[in-house]
């Protein structure tokens, strides 16, 4: 999300975007990628005017804007891996660039989500404690794994094929992002105010319009280095994961946050690389 404040979950849960100055809303897909961007990202996307954003419209572009995102970082690790940089150090570059275009959204929703799930008892406490910018010990150690296993994971692919290693962190992460949006699918928001709420419940039919092109998007990107079956694997991983983290929120806090879908897109990215990393290692 463009603006001066910088990109975590705290400011997504905090402040809703301008509208549209009085001037006719947009429409179509490039307004609804431009949306998407600006909700996901830090990267510049021209000088329209903000919309309040919408799940419904967000869903459907996002496979498109996480295609945006993710082209310089997958770039970075398959370049440098290709231009005689070790592979895991090109790997750690590449993480930081994603943390960069994304300010770091994924990785501060991961934290503060394994802060409130795990650090709280009751579900008022545990949304309390989610929306507190301070990171506690669930909080770092799940955002220390996190980047750590992003890092060996892509640095063990770039070492046996870099341009496999980058296409597939491109898959992953266009399936993370638009599979952790089921969550508002699935799950009322669980408070009145930020981000989530604001942006409203996603409609199904949107979400699985979303959900289809992101997987055309991963047979397209990792099927050439991989096979059906660890494609099939990596879905079936992906909706082990989703099904999962859905019923633990609705059994802790009785709904979604912005936090909590960002922690899912992040898990949902993991399990991915999961399912392919067998396959494109041997």
């Amino acid at each position: 999300m463009n603006s001066d404040l910088p990109n975590t979950s705290e400011n997504l849960e905090k402040r809703e975007p301008a509208a549209g100055s009085g001037l006719a809303a947009e429409a179509g897909l490039w307004a609804d990628f431009i949306m998407a961007l600006r909700f996901f990202s830090r990267l510049p996307t021209g000088s329209s005017p903000h919309q309040k954003p919408e799940l419904g419209r967000i869903a459907m572009a996002l496979p498109l804007a996480s295609v945006a995102m993710g082209i310089g970082p997958a770039l970075v690790l398959a370049g440098g891996a290709m231009v005689g940089l070790p592979s895991y150090f090109a790997a750690a570059l590449a993480v930081a660039a994603m943390i960069l275009v994304s300010g770091a959204m994924a990785e501060d929703a991961l934290a503060d989500a394994a802060d409130g799930l795990f650090g709280g008892h009751t579900p008022e406490r545990r949304l309390e404690i989610m929306k507190d910018s301070r990171h506690g010990s669930y909080g770092v150690a799940a955002l220390c794994l996190f980047i750590l296993l992003r890092v060996t994971a892509l640095g063990a692919m770039a070492l046996v094929n870099p341009l496999a290693a980058g296409a597939v962190w491109l898959a992953a992460s266009v399936g993370g992002r638009s599979g952790g949006l089921w969550l508002a699918v699935a799950l009322p928001t669980a408070r009145r105010d930020g981000a989530s709420a604001a942006a409203g419940r996603l409609p199904a039919q949107n979400f699985a319009v979303g959900a289809v092109f992101s997987g055309v998007l991963l047979f397209v990107f990792a099927g050439p280095f991989s096979s059906v079956v660890a494609l099939l694997l990596a879905l079936l991983l992906a909706g082990i994961v989703i099904a999962g983290w859905t019923a633990l929120c609705r059994r802790f806090v009785g709904g979604q946050t912005g936090d909590l879908i960002g922690a899912l897109g992040a898990l949902v990215e993991l399990a991915v690389l999961t399912g392919l990393l067998p396959f494109v290692l041997r």
